[in-house]
């Protein structure tokens, strides 16, 4: 089975080169300030500048209106918008019309209710994400480190791809592949030496990890 792995909240050059050249397929930057890794757009096109054209490139989103993507997307030339917000399914249509890109949208999950409201976007966005309910108080919809009941998803079937995020590390990622059938997982915290603060080497053995 091939696994493909996104690398969320890229920040500096390093962590990008270490993401690539270890066979990365999706690298994330997020666009969003209350998030320890918020980054600005002329930054993040700095550090995905050169990156190979078959690695896709995610800027994430929290309740974007159009006026922040077109600013964003001015400067970034992204190959995937991940709404990460409470974007109504319309909404998801509406930026995959105006902005002529891929949509990925993510849900949260933490009871079986969750995977049922997820349905809502199945036919409307290209891919789903699904990442853990924030903790109460939390002041971001994801990047929190929180991992949900994986079970919800087993033998859950999708029309659309899906990935899996929240709480996943080197040393439960192959649970999730073998117990669960995630065939795409979104890593963030788990390859940080510190909040928002990405570290190579981790991501260098996340990688070796999933893609022996």
């Amino acid at each position: 089975m091939t696994i493909s792995v996104k690398i969320c909240g890229l920040k500096d050059r390093d962590s990008v080169i270490a993401a690539v050249e270890n066979g990365a397929d999706y690298l994330g930057v997020v666009f969003f300030p209350p998030s320890p890794r918020n980054i600005d757009p002329e930054q993040a096109a700095e550090i995905l500048d050169g990156v190979p054209s078959d690695v896709t490139k995610v800027g994430l989103f929290v309740d974007p209106n159009d006026e922040f993507l077109d600013t964003v997307l001015r400067h970034v030339r992204l190959d995937l918008i991940q709404l990460h917000g409470k974007e109504s399914p319309t909404r998801v249509e509406e930026v995959r019309q105006k902005f002529g890109l891929e949509v990925m949208k993510a849900c949260p999950i933490s009871e079986s209710a969750d995977i049922e409201a997820a349905r809502a976007y199945e036919e409307i966005a290209d891919r789903l994400l699904f990442d853990a309910k924030p903790p109460k108080g939390a002041t971001r919809p994801g990047g929190n480190a929180v991992a949900f009941d994986w079970a919800l998803l087993k033998d859950v079937t999708w029309s659309c791809p899906w990935m899996l995020a929240g709480g996943l590390h080197q040393g439960n990622v192959l649970e999730a592949v073998k117990t669960f059938g995630a065939t795409a997982i979104d890593i963030s915290s788990g390859v940080e030496s510190e909040p928002g603060v990405k570290s190579p080497e981790m991501i260098r053995q996340f990688l070796a990890t999933v893609k022996p």
